[in-house]
């Protein structure tokens, strides 16, 4: 799990395309130091026509990319013109629903490079899955420089094993990749007080919560031309306002910091979510996989996910 420093240089010197966001020697001075940035928050995520209660996990770390192989590419393994650096975000939540839970895991590459054609700042890979008691889905998004590769994996009857093309307009923009777009790791870039309307592609989750196909639609995106003073578990901030207006669709507000790497604070959505922050921290969290890494659980505003053996032996188990 590397981050990328000998990419500053490249960044530095890169010319900026207009509305896109720029990676220089600025940027990897905190994206380059091989730590990963994890940040908890308390979920409410609307299900079954109710509320629930439940966590979400937000990590942005960068990472070298394989263009062939869409994956994090292994050092040595691929020439150096098949590789490229990407932020990468890992989001789960986990919620309950009753007698059985649900958990869902977003993962949306975005290259911090020029690549197939297209600016630094877009999509190269977005992924998603979902697991709960009835049965698992899976679909992930491939951007080349045209056309989407589409697949999807469901349990549900009619939508089984899917594999599709979609157009990718010049200025098309994932509805996956607006918690990035909102920290100005994706494009478009606006300035304050600016609007600007974009073609998007319908977010994964969206489609398999709603049973539909994955379809262009009309958002207009804009940034608050002043910031705002936020109250959330983890402090008060000065934060900015993003938000996302999709025609037909969900509308999303975004409260960013205005200072240091510029935390996502808190995430809403007219369907009824909302994700307010515990706690975050920059760590290798790769290297706490071990019996006593859950501690740093704490710094993260979460605790280790209880036992769901019987009471009786829950007490032989320490924690």
């Amino acid at each position: 799990m590397n981050a990328l420093p000998r990419f500053s240089l490249f960044f530095a010197a890169a010319l900026w395309t207009s509305g896109q966001p720029r990676f220089d020697a600025t940027f990897w001075q905190t994206w380059g130091d091989g730590q990963a940035e994890l940040a908890g928050y308390d979920l409410t995520y609307p299900k079954y026509g109710a509320p629930r209660r439940g966590i979400a996990v937000a990590i942005f770390v960068t990472e070298t990319f394989s263009n062939s192989a869409r994956v994090k590419a292994d050092p040595g393994k691929h020439p150096a013109s098949d590789e490229f650096p990407v932020m990468k975000l890992i989001l789960m939540k986990d919620y309950q629903t009753g007698i059985y839970d649900y958990h869902d895991m977003l993962s949306v590459f975005v290259a911090l490079a020029p690549v197939n054609g297209r600016p630094a700042g877009s999509p190269a890979k977005v992924s998603f899955s979902s697991q709960e008691w009835c049965g698992h889905f899976y679909s992930q998004l491939l951007f080349d420089s045209a056309a989407i590769r589409a697949d999807a994996h469901s349990y549900f009857d009619g939508e089984g094993d899917q594999q599709r093309r979609l157009d990718y307009p010049a200025a098309g923009v994932s509805e996956d990749a607006l918690l990035l777009w909102a920290r100005g790791m994706a494009g478009p870039v606006l300035a304050p007080g600016e609007t600007r309307v974009v073609p998007l592609l319908t977010a994964l989750p969206t489609a398999r919560e709603t049973h539909a196909p994955l379809a262009w639609r009309k958002a207009t995106l804009s940034r608050a031309p002043q910031p705002y003073r936020i109250s959330v578990p983890a402090g008060t901030f000065d934060a900015e306002l993003y938000q996302a207006r999709i025609d037909g669709g969900p509308q999303y507000k975004f409260f960013v910091g205005t200072s240091g790497a510029r935390r996502i604070l808190q995430w809403e959505s007219s369907t009824g979510e909302k994700a307010v922050l515990l706690a975050s921290d920059r760590l290798k969290y790769w290297e706490l996989s071990g019996p006593g890494g859950k501690r740093a659980l704490r710094r993260l505003g979460l605790s280790p996910r209880p036992l769901r053996t019987s009471l009786a032996l829950q007490s032989s188990y320490a924690y």
